[in-house]
């Protein structure tokens, strides 16, 4: 049965506590290893020093942690709280989305990989329809264009590009 307090809590009860209890840990972990990872500068007054001002938020963001955890009404976690936490975890999907465009472009190169991910990306966030990949399709050669033709980004020609004749190897690496 809720208590009175828990009952009077404004606001969503999911993933609270979970976040809660990461956040405080995480900040407690990253102010413990403080010293590791920055130093003491001789001769430089107190608050310019490189440790000063990180130990001066990560302090403040374990203050708060912990002042977020002992006001939370409840202490126990539902099965409705590891729901909210496994959708957090669906964003990771398109991080992975990301780092494997990154790896890819070194190898395949610029434009075939934009052609790619773009609509297997759109074709993921449930655009499927012809026009709609059509679409995707147009828009990664604009992207493609515009970065290498227009502004010209300097992206590093792919290793595929290796074997292709002097000329045509030249042409892909300046503009494709």
């Amino acid at each position: 049965m809720p208590t009175e307090k828990e009952r009077r809590f404004v606001g969503p009860r999911r993933g609270q506590l979970i976040f809660a209890l990461f956040f405080f840990l995480f900040s407690a972990v990253l102010l413990a290893l403080i010293p590791d990872q920055t130093r003491w500068v001789e001769k430089s007054k107190f608050v310019a020093q490189p440790r000063f001002w990180p130990a001066i938020g990560l302090g403040l963001m374990v203050l708060f942690g912990g002042l977020h955890l002992y006001r939370l009404p409840w202490w126990r976690a539902t099965r409705y709280d590891f729901w909210e936490v496994r959708k957090w975890f669906v964003v990771l999907e398109f991080a992975g989305w990301f780092m494997g465009y990154v790896v890819a472009v070194p190898i395949i190169g610029y434009l075939p990989v934009t052609l790619i991910f773009v609509p297997a990306l759109s074709w993921r966030m449930g655009y499927r329809t012809r026009f709609m990949l059509g679409i995707s399709v147009v828009f990664a050669v604009a992207v493609v264009v515009l970065f290498k033709g227009l502004l010209s980004v300097k992206i590093p020609g792919a290793l595929l590009y290796e074997y292709l004749p002097g000329g045509l190897r030249s042409f892909f690496i300046l503009y494709l």
